[in-house]
């Protein structure tokens, strides 16, 4: 009867391991996925480049990401370095380059 009770002692011991065992090794999958989620993030924000415009009048706009031409209405949109959705004429801009990073 001891004996039984000893055996019973260890499998619930044993079981206790694995369960924590699991539990540790989820809580690290979480933790993996978490940081390379934020490497991702900063991977690719690494990766926008920022362009220069010199217009027609002597100013030099820096654009945070690439402008986007509407061939329509002739204008360029951009994002300026405080993140706001700006425009500009095309005929306004002697020159659009591609900044270094």
């Amino acid at each position: 009867m001891l004996n039984i009770g000893m055996q019973m002692s260890s499998l619930n011991n044993r079981n206790e391991f694995y369960s924590i065992f699991i539990c540790k090794e989820s809580k690290m999958n979480k933790t993996a996925t978490v940081i390379s989620a934020l490497m991702l993030t900063f991977t690719l924000a690494a990766c926008s480049s920022n362009y220069v415009m010199h217009t027609n009048d002597g100013r030099t706009i820096v654009a945070d990401g690439k402008p986007k031409v509407d061939e329509d209405t002739g204008m360029i949109s951009y994002k300026d370095a405080n993140g706001v959705e700006q425009q500009i004429n095309r005929a306004d801009v002697k020159e659009m380059v591609e900044g270094d990073q």
